[in-house]
């Protein structure tokens, strides 16, 4: 979600409008890369040749960062717009759409002790470029990877209209960060 946030903004894009909610951040579980092999070889099956691409993103893919303990996968899907293509078969595998906005679909699934969010984009979507070379930078810089997990720990003591508000709040670190990766659109 790169605009600029508001409550009528968000709302529009969110299925089940906004929620209140508290931020509450874990040590990293190396138990959550299992928890991703298993719901990736789940989306491959559901998914076939649809899942153009399936990775693991977010602070849960990467070792010794605080997260929230959710994984975050990314899905390569050639048209997310295309909503009868895909989502019924995801749906019927567990999973909950929460956010409609153009060529981006996010949904969720699992019980709340192992929950999993599902970033559906086409493969190419420079959203998905960014996810991962966020990512791969924080796997290879402790000192960027210590920033974030500070700038986490900051945000996390408040509480939010929405976690999209907490998520735009981490955006300038999360530019910064890409911005010494060498990061381009």
């Amino acid at each position: 979600m790169a605009d600029a946030l508001d409550d009528a903004t968000l709302s529009a894009k969110l299925v089940r409008g906004l929620r209140r909610t508290r931020v509450v951040l874990a040590d990293h579980d190396p138990g959550w890369a299992a928890r991703f092999e298993v719901r990736a070889a789940e989306l491959r099956t559901v998914l076939g040749e649809r899942a153009r691409l399936v990775e693991h993103i977010g602070s849960t893919s990467v070792p010794g960062l605080v997260a929230k303990p959710i994984v975050d996968i990314v899905v390569g899907i050639d048209d997310p717009d295309d909503e009868p293509a895909y989502l019924p078969d995801l749906e019927a595998a567990g999973y909950e759409l929460r956010v409609r906005e153009p060529e981006h679909r996010a949904l969720r699934a699992g019980d709340p002790d192992e929950p999993v969010n599902l970033h559906c984009y086409p493969p190419d979507h420079v959203e998905v470029r960014r996810y991962l070379a966020f990512r791969d930078r924080l796997r290879t810089s402790e000192t960027d990877r210590e920033l974030y997990a500070a700038t986490k720990r900051e945000l996390a003591e408040r509480e939010w209209r929405d976690i999209n508000y907490y998520a735009e709040a981490k955006r300038p670190v999360i530019d910064e960060i890409l911005a010494r990766a060498g990061w381009r659109e």
